[in-house]
């Protein structure tokens, strides 16, 4: 293969037929899919060193929109060498080919893996999907206008994917990501713990690293959580947090380490303000996001039953229905194991339940304008 060439992702072994680009599809002809609710049995863990039991191949990554947070995540997934093989796609397929044939050259500092741009059907066998594409905010454009435009794009995205690969597991990563997570499960017929968005997993990376600034200790050993929305209305649960099982006043008063409602407040304010600060300085956030995606990944392929704060359909909680939003989740090689229930304050409760609320308005202004179907 010349120097200059992307790898190609089809199978030679594929007829002609299996290998022709498809026909994009409309995004007002996407018609919503049955959410299935059932649970099948705990599938095998599946490492990049052998392959995948339940299909007989290498473990596959497929990653929709490689901007800068899919770029990223793919270069974080190729270093982590938990994946034997990587497929890119992305509306621009040469942007694709030049971050493959990039990623390709790296291959030989990292672990062996094949990495290509190809189409939606080379989503085929994938673990996992993770969808980064979408589009930014314009000038002057309402959150509403940006949520409507990019649910457009996954009408035309999300329904090819699931028709390329109905076995796979769909995490999604682009903004506003709980009610993009809710189109994806909507749209794609898939059970719904297999479907679910990256959610609040950065913000809280971000809660635990601003708790380990002001209490001195490794962010690793801060156990915190942000739930509800990943956005404005997302809700630091400061009744739980801990730092080797000791809730904060005990830890902070046992260590001589102020912890006023100002300190609180503001520490709060530093994690949800956190993107807004760094896009107004590099004009984006893509490291911390990919590695989060990253985190996800090591424990869907690694059947780890990691408990992460990942955007998933929500029924009967704290009286939150038929939402996606973000809560302790235990995730597994199947995807979504059970959602923990937290044992929240009143004022977390009435957050989280004002965060649905949320959400749950501007899940209705897409259906009044049809770019979702009522559930």
């Amino acid at each position: 293969m010349p120097a200059w060439s992307a790898a190609a992702c089809h199978d030679p072994r594929m007829s002609a037929s299996d290998t022709e680009p498809q026909v994009p599809v409309d995004a007002g002809s996407a018609r919503k899919r049955p959410v299935s609710r059932t649970r099948g049995p705990t599938g095998e863990p599946s490492m990049a060193s052998e392959p995948n039991r339940q299909t007989s191949r290498p473990t596959k990554v497929a990653i929709v929109g490689v901007g800068m947070v899919g770029s990223t995540y793919a270069y974080t997934l190729l270093l982590s060498g938990i994946a034997s093989e990587i497929v890119l796609v992305d509306a621009n397929h040469e942007r694709a080919e030049g971050e493959a044939m990039d990623l390709n050259h790296a291959v030989p500092f990292a672990h062996p893996t094949k990495i290509c741009a190809g189409d939606y059907a080379d989503c085929e066998g994938a673990a996992i999907t993770v969808i980064a594409a979408g589009v930014g905010q314009r000038p002057g454009e309402t959150r509403l206008e940006l949520v409507k435009r990019n649910a457009a794009i996954f009408g035309q995205i999300v329904p090819r994917v699931a028709e390329s690969n109905p076995e796979g597991i769909i995490v999604v990563a682009t903004n506003p990501v709980d009610v993009l997570t809710y189109v994806t499960l909507n749209l794609a017929g898939l059970p719904a713990h297999r479907v679910f968005g990256s959610g609040t997993i950065l913000d809280t990376a971000r809660f635990r690293y601003m708790l380990s600034e002001h209490l001195g200790v490794d962010p690793r050993s801060v156990h915190a959580y942000i739930i509800g929305e990943h956005g404005d209305s997302e809700v630091p649960v400061w009744s739980l947090a801990n730092v080797a099982g000791m809730r904060l006043p005990s830890f902070c008063a046992e260590n001589g380490i102020p912890l006023s409602p100002d300190t609180m407040e503001r520490i709060f304010r530093q994690t949800r303000d956190a993107a807004y600060e760094i896009i107004s300085r590099k004009g984006a956030t893509y490291y911390a996001v990919a590695a989060g995606l990253m985190r996800i990944t090591e424990a869907i392929l690694r059947d780890q039953n990691t408990v992460l704060s990942i955007s998933s359909l929500v029924t009967d909680y704290y009286g939150i229905d038929d939402v996606c939003l973000s809560l302790p989740t235990v995730v597994s090689r199947r995807g979504i194991e059970r959602v923990l229930r937290l044992d929240l304050s009143p004022q977390e409760a009435r957050g989280v339940r004002k965060s649905a609320e949320v959400l749950r308005e501007t899940i209705k202004s897409l259906e009044a304008a049809g770019a979702v179907e009522p559930a």
